[in-house]
């Protein structure tokens, strides 16, 4: 079962939204923890244990650091104690801390990692020729671990941040950790964000019931048309002959495509997550911001998988950044290169630790490792030649702010984009090189006039759907970015035109959907990582 299946939409949604509403206000969270574990267990079945076990020890670790830090607030008698008292709890909370975490990244180090990281070992054995080879073990990966995982250590560093306090309520935690629409592709979730919010066990609203259907169907739109249609060509380029069969314009249309596709799945996924939230009264942290629009990298991944960079920054970045060597660095720095200098090479540090953890986050490949060193690359470049470019503009008198300068960096920025998802999609990094070099060794224009596109899945009626639902994807794209509320200006249309526009949303998307044969059965691309 899987959020775009006619069970979750047709069944299991609806009867969840029933149940819920007919059961009394008290036990709604029950309702819907159980309609969690039951989809959990309708994906990874009996690997629901490890999600109870993450679940416990969080809560139970959550426990023990509130705990100890009242033990010592007991203890304080006098003025001359606090900064001991201090010291004291600082080093046993952290100690509980990194213990806690341990166990949360141990579980998906293990299920997900241990299979990477001994292949790369037994290969540089080989390397060395060494009769001695280390056993290669797969695991079966629960649905949304590593999603899980980063809303527990983000729990347990709040409370150790002194952010929030321990919650003893288990159930609450547990749906926190297992709300079912963001288990399988996210959003990264707060306690502080949603909580409370699953917990309260509000009754369904119409606005919040018809806005929620609006933003699944949007969704649904963006994967079952753009998405899972796009899917035929990139399984082909990318998993069937193999990248020397084609040429560099090939590859190209292939990396431009995929990022469409990956964009398209995952936010539509988001869209439908979040609107499921909605129709509950939860409001879920948004994951997406238009971020074809963006002009540098690092402005990109503020507006793509938000939350993933939220959280990096948060609990990477800035620990990274406030520890003693990090201080240090800075101010010998400063002193021996200037301010500009002084301030990058320490945050070069923790920007290395955020993309270094970005990349293993994706996938086990190094093509994945690959992809976030690119970016982390990037932005270290960007953040380095900010003081030149500055000055450049500033000599030829260019409006930065100027609608023809940024439409400049958004049209430079798109490439960069492009280049980095073929990589992120390449079967290994090793193929990635060698199709980034078909761009240049085998780029022949007469791909785009001989009908070769035209055989690699997608004929031109699907192009054409495909084209025409970028083009809206574009427009509502548009429309947010200047701030305008599209479902509330619907909302405010006449009920028989509003009746109506939905009803016609639903047919497009029933009738131009790609599924079906002829089609490539598409999986939720996140759900993967």
């Amino acid at each position: 079962m899987t959020y775009t299946s006619i069970l979750y939409l047709l069944l299991f949604l609806p009867a969840v939204l029933l149940i819920y509403q007919i059961f009394p206000d008290k036990h709604r969270p029950k309702v819907l923890l159980l309609a969690s574990y039951i989809f959990f267990i309708s994906i990874s079945g009996k690997l629901l244990v490890y999600l109870l076990l993450s679940t416990m020890s969080m809560h139970y670790i959550g426990l023990w650091l509130s705990v100890t830090r009242k033990d010592l607030l007991v203890k304080e008698q006098t003025a001359e104690d606090r900064k001991a008292l201090k010291a004291v709890y600082a080093k046993k909370s952290r100690g509980i801390l990194f213990f806690g975490i341990a166990m949360q990244l141990g579980m998906l180090l293990v299920l997900k990692y241990s299979g990477f990281f001994t292949g790369s070992l037994n290969g540089l054995l080989t390397l060395f020729s060494s009769p001695v080879l280390l056993p290669v073990f797969r695991f079966a990966l629960p649905i949304g671990i590593s999603f899980y995982t980063l809303q527990a250590i983000s729990y347990l560093m709040d409370i150790y941040y002194q952010k929030i306090e321990a919650d003893e309520n288990l159930g609450r935690l547990a749906l926190y950790m297992a709300f079912f629409p963001g288990l399988m592709e996210g959003p990264i979730c707060r306690y502080s964000q949603t909580a409370e919010a699953l917990y309260a066990g509000k009754p369904l609203m119409y606005k919040n019931v018809t806005f929620g259907m609006q933003r699944i169907l949007w969704g649904l739109f963006k994967k079952l048309i753009i998405a899972d249609r796009l899917n035929m060509l990139v399984v082909t380029v990318f998993d069937k002959p193999g990248p020397n069969h084609y040429s560099g314009i090939t590859v190209i249309a292939a990396a431009v495509l995929y990022t469409f596709q990956l964009y398209a799945d995952f936010s539509g996924c988001i869209d439908i997550t979040i609107g499921t939230g909605e129709m509950f009264g939860i409001t879920l942290p948004e994951n997406f911001r238009q971020p074809f629009f963006s002009k540098t990298a690092s402005e990109f991944w503020r507006r793509w998988h938000i939350t993933l960079g939220a959280w990096l920054k948060d609990y990477i970045f800035y620990p990274i950044s406030l520890t003693k060597f990090v201080k240090n660095l800075g101010k010998s720095s400063k002193a021996k290169f200037g301010r500009h200098l002084g301030q990058i090479i320490p945050s070069s540090i923790a920007l290395l630790g955020v993309w270094f953890c970005n990349g293993l986050w994706h996938g086990t490949g190094w093509n994945y490792l690959f992809f976030g060193m690119y970016y982390f690359t990037l932005i270290l470049l960007g953040n380095l030649c900010e003081p030149m470019i500055l000055k450049i503009t500033e000599i030829l008198k260019i409006n930065r702010n100027a609608w023809y300068y940024r439409t400049l960096q958004t049209i430079k920025i798109l490439p960069i984009i492009f280049t980095g998802e073929l990589f992120f999609r390449a079967n290994g990094l090793g193929v990635g090189f060698k199709m980034f070099g078909s761009i240049f060794t085998g780029f022949q224009l007469s791909t785009l006039t001989d009908g070769s596109l035209l055989k690699l899945g997608l004929s031109l009626k699907d192009f054409a759907v495909v084209t025409l639902g970028l083009i809206a994807v574009l427009i509502v794209g548009i429309l947010h970015e200047k701030g305008i509320a599209i479902r509330e200006r619907i909302a405010g249309w006449h009920i028989a035109a509003r009746w109506g526009f939905l009803y016609a949303a639903i047919v497009i998307v029933i009738i131009f959907g790609a599924y079906g044969a002829g089609y490539i059965p598409a999986k939720l691309i996140y759900a993967g990582f």
